[in-house]
């Protein structure tokens, strides 16, 4: 009888591979922790050789299947501390507190939001032209050049325009009559 038909027959079916994996599970995963020294790897690695040993079964004569499966897991241990994914060290809870935020917090994103409708709704209670002119100039944020290309205006009204409407916001936003 060939080897690897010997091999098929003693570990051939699922409910025979699922004895075989209950039987070495713990030893496959004590191996796997000894060289890994990390739980979560070890379990991954021990996945790892039991696929490995599914996917070879061919392979296996049938003798000494224990020395057999802790081969294969001490290979693919090898194999993981080997590989370049494996020296990259997961950074400190401290040094993401050291990074620099570089986006916005949800209250700070929701209160540019409610200062950009007041903005607006503040500019649109001027009377007209300075009313376009903030708006263009103060919410939608484009310069003196932008606008006055936009409306066909010479740059210097339109800069008038914004200075005026500046101090009309000002008065406006301390309580008094703009109009």
């Amino acid at each position: 009888m060939n080897g690897s038909i010997k091999g098929a027959e003693i570990i051939g079916t699922e409910e025979q591979f699922a004895e075989f994996l209950t039987k070495y599970e713990k030893l496959v995963y004590t191996l796997c922790y000894r060289m890994a020294r990390n739980p979560f790897d070890a379990q991954d690695l021990t996945q790892d050789t039991f696929l490995s040993a599914y996917q070879r079964l061919s392979e296996f004569d049938g003798a000494h299947e224990r020395a057999w499966i802790c081969k294969i897991a001490t290979n693919k241990c090898l194999d993981y501390l080997k590989s370049a994914s494996r020296r990259i060290e997961p950074a400190k809870e401290e040094t993401f507190l050291e990074l620099p935020d570089r986006g916005e917090d949800p209250e700070a994103a929701c209160l540019l939001e409610e200062s950009r409708k007041e903005v607006l709704r503040l500019c649109r209670q001027l009377p007209p032209p300075y009313n376009e002119i903030a708006e263009a100039h103060f919410y939608e944020e484009k310069s003196v050049k932008e606008i006055a290309a936009e409306k066909g205006r010479n740059p210097k009204t339109v800069q008038t325009q914004v200075y005026r409407a500046k101090a009309l916001l000002k008065k406006q936003l301390k309580g008094g009559d703009i109009l």
